[in-house]
């Protein structure tokens, strides 16, 4: 049997986020804690891209702040996200849009994708 098999089975964390990919705009609720005291943080901003699979899975997310690129690479089998809020689908033809990085202003908008979403 294969030992790494193993190992994502036993460190397989239950979270049922939605499925996004590169290009969505989503709201990140993440856990962050400062002494003894524990908030919740929201991150919005444009998935840049997708990368893993499984347990090891990561997607980054930028947003400005201030005129200025953040972005932040979250693990999604993190215990510290919270949840996970699509704002926008995004229409890209690119699995990983890093070319995001150097657009600004309007050129930087991606354009939003239709999706039918049965409540």
């Amino acid at each position: 049997m294969d030992l790494m098999k193993v190992v994502k089975e036993q460190l397989a964390v239950e979270q049922n986020f939605p499925a996004f990919k590169s290009g969505d705009t989503v709201t990140v609720h993440y856990r962050i804690k400062e002494g003894n005291k524990e908030r919740i943080q929201q991150f919005r901003g444009v998935v840049i891209q997708r990368k893993g699979s499984d347990n090891t899975a990561m997607f980054t997310v930028r947003k400005m702040s201030g005129g200025i690129g953040v972005e932040r690479i979250f693990p999604v089998a993190s215990p510290f996200i919270d949840k996970i809020e699509i704002n926008k689908y995004g229409k890209v033809r690119r699995a990983r849009i890093y070319y995001l990085r150097n657009l600004t202003g309007k050129k930087a908008r991606i354009e939003e994708r239709r999706v039918n979403i049965a409540k």
